[in-house]
């Protein structure tokens, strides 16, 4: 389970909480952090970075007392942390001789199967180089309120992960482990070394929000840790402030809490399921008895659709599945209920006789 001698492209999150020290970014914290990278580096593996602390930084520059919670006050915060963060990056990882590069994602990157690819293909150039790509959330552009597109991060590491076919993300935050229950409000809770299984007790027991600047917390990086394990990638999570944490998980250390993977799904599988529904499409027992039999999904088979979407967008099929539908929304309220036969009487020539094929179907039962 521990065994990582085989691992050779690893995703690294660092939380807010462990990035800045009285207010500020710890640039001793920094420097520690590329020494344990710059060994993994020598040892033939490849490491993505995904970095939170932009709007800490930003905060910090602005001598800003307390916690910002306006929209666009923080998405300036972001604007001026961010070349800050990176310059602290870049300072420490020269040290070893090691170039970084940035990059910087929203949430509508990742949900376009072409700017997709085209990432993927980015991120994969720059590992060839030698280089240590560091992601963030590109918080002052993005479009939907911070820290809710991706998670604090934990969400974007797995996301990030998973793209690139990582065969380990380590989330290194102020939570050190998975407890059996919340340490906070328990002194006896124990901390659970393997988890082979993300249940419903686990995701209850899941607590709220992290640090001041930070919008994650444990519900966050159990959502990461299923994304991780439908790409067959195993997670770690453990305390980022413990000496030299990155070099004793590689060893084998029993260090936090490791997810194990559940299963592996291809990467467009991948996509699908982890990109914004646009829609869903309620269909009947009987055609999604059918799509789990790894059939297509007919016009016959939908009673309703809500929202509205075009045909080549992801969609959910109930609560069931996500899927990338062949018709838009407005073509399947025409064809509810209708045989595939016709669709070439109410549509007209040129349209596909069915709203999705199996390989574009993925069931998100965990």
């Amino acid at each position: 389970m521990r065994n990582f001698s085989g691992t050779k492209r690893i995703v690294i999150k660092i939380g807010t909480n462990i990035l800045t020290k009285d207010g500020g970014l710890d640039g001793a914290y920094v420097r520690q952090i590329a020494a344990q990278i710059n060994g993994l580096l020598k040892s033939g593996r490849q490491v993505v970075i995904v970095t939170s602390g932009a709007i800490g930084m930003g905060v910090g520059q602005l001598n800003i007392a307390g916690k910002v919670q306006n929209i666009k006050m923080r998405q300036a915060c972001a604007a001026i942390g961010q070349p800050l963060l990176m310059a602290e990056y870049r300072k420490s990882f020269l040290r070893y001789g090691v170039t970084v590069a940035q990059v910087l994602l929203t949430a509508e990157v990742l949900n376009n199967r072409k700017t997709y690819l085209n990432l993927r293909n980015s991120i994969e150039t720059l590992l060839r180089l030698g280089t240590v790509p560091i992601l963030n959330e590109n918080d002052s552009v993005s479009t939907e309120e911070i820290g809710t597109a991706f998670g604090d991060n934990d969400r974007l590491s797995a996301l990030v992960a998973s793209k690139i076919d990582a065969d380990l993300l380590i989330i290194l935050s102020d939570i050190d482990a998975l407890y059996d229950k919340n340490p906070r409000e328990f002194p006896d809770a124990k901390p659970i070394p393997v988890v082979f299984e993300i249940t419903q007790d686990i995701i209850k027991s899941a607590g709220g929000a992290g640090s001041e600047h930070a919008t994650g917390g444990m519900k966050t990086k159990i959502e990461a840790a299923k994304i991780a394990a439908n790409a067959g990638c195993r997670m770690v999570l453990a305390d980022g402030r413990a000496k030299k944490v990155i070099s004793r998980i590689i060893a084998g250390e029993e260090v936090g809490t490791i997810f194990m993977p559940r299963r592996k799904l291809s990467n467009r599988a991948r996509w699908i399921l982890n990109s914004a529904a646009a829609g869903v499409i309620n269909i009947d027992e009987g055609a999604m008895r059918a799509v789990r039999a790894h059939k297509s999904l007919l016009p016959s088979g939908v009673i309703s659709v809500d929202g509205t979407f075009e045909a080549g967008e992801v969609v959910m099929l109930n609560n069931n599945a996500k899927a990338v539908t062949s018709l838009g929304s407005a073509q399947l309220k025409v064809l509810a209920g209708k045989h595939s036969s016709e669709i070439k009487r109410l549509l007209g020539p040129g349209h596909r006789d069915v709203v999705a094929i199996p390989e574009d179907i993925v069931f998100i039962d965990y």
